[in-house]
């Protein structure tokens, strides 16, 4: 057993597991269910039957059960968006960002965006973190500061030069309330449209609007910043044109001014000082291309860019990529049924009062990471308002990876509702059963679900591995074809 298992590149315990299941009897749908997640790492697992019935009639039309399953139990797709935690549902929520960025820059009409869109004024802009500290870095073709020119993959980037003296708090409390920043840049923002503009802030409404998508990245040195498709549009939205006055240039303006005026005040609290943050002075603001013709910024490019980093998070810092505050005080170490100051009931039974659930010391983690963790929980007592050890893995970052304005473009839900309209019309298709939205539908279904746990044996997660490599093979083949004929037919016009 060992030596097959070397030679099939499995250790023993999971060769052994995938030859029990190509054994059993279910192992057919039990492929074909895993094919249906899209080799999804963490499926979650469904005991429960529906039937569906004839309203009129009472008649059984389907009826499905479990019980004839593999194990007993319907493997579906736990649609997590981060990579290190499941590839495919990333690789799916990365595709969906992709439509919905890239419908509000090419337009597509059955994502509520026209073609014309492509005409309005548009850019990519980037808003990043100030400074906390010198960090290892790469100085275009020179050396870093230590005197070092580092490799692109070198450990170190992004790591203090002088860890005691770097501002561990500060890096904190900016990503904890990085949100915030971009709040009242995106209100700062319409204000110096107006005033560049020449008019009042209800006019300026009353003739244009301001629409974008953003994602938030992780720098190596573990400070959030966004990244923005920032879009003017005429007052009803994408179908209308923005005005004359409206132009690139003013955009571009507007932009730069707003991100210099925001501030947020963090008041002090212990051993730590009062504090005024602000978007550091790096921002970056590109027009985009709409046809590629020489731009240096492209809607292809851009929406790309933007989908590759809605699946990451933290962990390609070196931090966890699990919570690891504990769940019963949420990091506070006080217990929430009995807080009588200074008494040992008031300690958390769940954590003892550490506030943790991880042991921080433990965990395969980078010292930098480590550090900035460390910093999260320590402050939680001093800002209980602020959830700083609930994010303590995110490095004190708690708001959403992907947003939109409303008018951008579509919705992520849209697009998987879509998504799973398509598979239910095949599904009642290849059973003979009416549309339930049609006039002459009278069809009633009846369901019932437990949830049973989730996740895989060793040899299940092997086969579902292999089957997300074919899948995203697939699709990628496919893509790239399409992408050479879209491209072409762009040259045509």
């Amino acid at each position: 057993m060992t030596d097959a298992a070397t030679a099939a590149g499995l250790d023993p315990a999971t060769l052994a597991d995938v030859l029990r299941l190509a054994g059993s009897d279910g192992f057919d749908r039990l492929q074909d269910q895993l094919r249906r997640t899209g080799g999804c790492a963490a499926p979650i697992h469904l005991y429960g039957s529906t039937v569906t019935r004839d309203a009129a009639t009472g008649h059984v039309l389907h009826q499905y059960s479990t019980d004839t399953e593999p194990g007993g139990m319907l493997r579906i797709a736990c649609g997590n968006r981060r990579a290190s935690r499941c590839p495919a549902c990333a690789w799916t929520y990365a595709g969906d960002t992709y439509h919905l960025i890239r419908a509000g820059l090419v337009g597509d009409p059955t994502k509520g965006t026209p073609h014309t869109i492509r005409d309005h004024p548009r850019v990519f802009a980037t808003l990043t973190a100030p400074s906390f500290g010198p960090v290892h870095n790469r100085p275009g073709n020179r050396s870093c500061r230590c005197g070092v020119r580092h490799t692109e993959d070198a450990p170190e980037l992004g790591t203090p030069l002088a860890p005691d003296t770097y501002d561990y708090a500060g890096a904190v409390l900016w990503n904890n309330h990085a949100s915030e920043l971009w709040r009242y840049f995106t209100i700062y923002l319409r204000r110096e449209i107006a005033r560049r503009a020449g008019l009042t802030q209800k006019d300026a409404r009353e003739q244009s609007r301001v629409s974008f998508g953003k994602v938030a990245e992780y720098q190596k040195r573990g400070a959030v910043h966004f990244h923005a498709v920032i879009r003017f549009d005429g007052p009803a939205g994408p179908d209308d044109p923005p005005p004359a006055w409206a132009s690139l240039d003013l955009l571009s303006d507007s932009i730069h001014a707003a991100a210099a005026r925001v501030s947020v005040d963090v008041p002090a609290a212990g051993d730590q000082p009062a504090r005024t943050l602000r978007w550091g002075t790096q921002l970056d603001v590109q027009p985009i291309g709409a046809f590629g013709n020489g731009e240096e910024v492209t809607e292809q490019a851009v929406a790309s860019y933007v989908a590759k980093y809605a699946t990451k998070a933290a962990e390609v810092t070196g931090a966890a990529d699990a919570p690891v505050h504990c769940r019963k005080c949420r990091g506070t170490g006080l217990s929430p049924l009995y807080e009588r100051p200074g008494s040992a009931l008031s300690r958390c039974a769940g954590c003892h009062g550490t506030g943790l659930a991880e042991d921080l010391a433990r965990l395969e983690i980078s010292e930098h990471a480590r550090r900035l963790m460390t910093v999260c929980l320590d402050l939680q007592s001093l800002y209980p308002e602020r959830p700083l050890a609930q994010w303590a893995h995110m490095l004190g970052f708690g708001g959403h990876f992907s947003t939109k304005s409303r008018s951008y473009s579509t919705t992520l839900g849209a697009l998987r509702q879509v998504r799973a309209d398509y598979r239910a019309a095949q599904q009642r298709e290849a059973l003979g059963l009416p549309d339930p939205d049609s006039p002459e539908a009278t069809t009633l279904t009846l369901a019932h679900w437990i949830y049973a746990g989730h996740g895989h044996t060793p040899g299940e997660s092997w086969l579902a591995a292999n089957i997300r490599r074919d899948i995203q093979h697939n699709r990628e083949t496919a893509r790239e074809a399409l992408q050479d004929q879209l491209e072409w037919e762009e040259a045509a016009a």
